[in-house]
C-alpha cells in the first residue's frame, strides 16, 4: 500500500513538472518564440552596423574635403559652378 501511494506522488509530480515544461512560466514554447526574436533582431543589427558603417564613412567624408561636399551639393541640391552649363534632357513623349 505505502508502494502505491509513493508511486502515485512520483506520477503526479512527473506531470506537474512535465506540464511546467511544456505550458508553464518558460516553457518550450516560450524558449522558440524568443529564439526567434533573437534571430530577428540579430538580422537588424546586423543591418543597422552595414548602415552605421556608411554614415561613418560620410561623415569622414565630409570632414575631410571639400569635394565630398560639393557631390553632395550637385546630386542633392542640384547645383552647378560658376561658369559651368547645366543640361537638362527630357525623355521623349510617346
Amino acid at each position: 500500500m505505502k508502494n502505491k501511494w509513493i508511486a502515485l506522488i512520483l506520477i503526479v509530480l512527473l506531470g506537474l513538472l512535465q506540464y511546467r515544461l511544456w505550458f508553464g512560466k518558460n516553457s518550450l514554447a516560450e524558449y522558440k518564440a524568443m529564439q526567434s526574436q533573437i534571430q530577428t533582431m540579430s538580422e537588424q543589427n546586423v543591418r543597422l552596423k552595414q548602415r552605421n558603417q556608411l554614415l561613418r564613412a560620410d561623415i569622414d567624408d565630409l570632414k575631410s574635403g571639400l569635394e565630398s561636399m560639393e557631390e553632395r551639393a550637385r546630386n542633392e541640391l542640384g547645383l552647378i559652378k560658376e561658369g559651368e552649363t547645366f543640361y537638362r534632357i527630357l525623355p521623349k513623349e510617346s
